[in-house]
């Protein structure tokens, strides 16, 4: 089974800010996840690599992982 093609295209730092902006609650805390939301981590650092890409980055020694998953 192939993931669909919007599951890789990314997404511009327009197109981020705009959908942050969506949520009613502007003071959430911003987080990442590698795994389609069973867990996730908090976003530390906001980075350029290679002039190309803006990087959510988590800094911690020991990352502050959180689980959602309903087990």
């Amino acid at each position: 089974m192939t993931d669909p093609e919007w599951t890789s295209r990314g997404k511009t730092v327009a197109q981020l800010i705009r959908e942050l902006q969506s949520f009613a609650d502007q003071g959430l805390e911003v987080r990442i996840s590698v795994d389609a939301g069973a867990t996730s981590f908090p976003v530390s650092l906001v980075g350029k690599v290679e002039g190309k890409y803006a990087v959510l980055k988590n800094c911690q020694q020991e990352p502050s992982v959180l689980r959602h998953d309903k087990a």
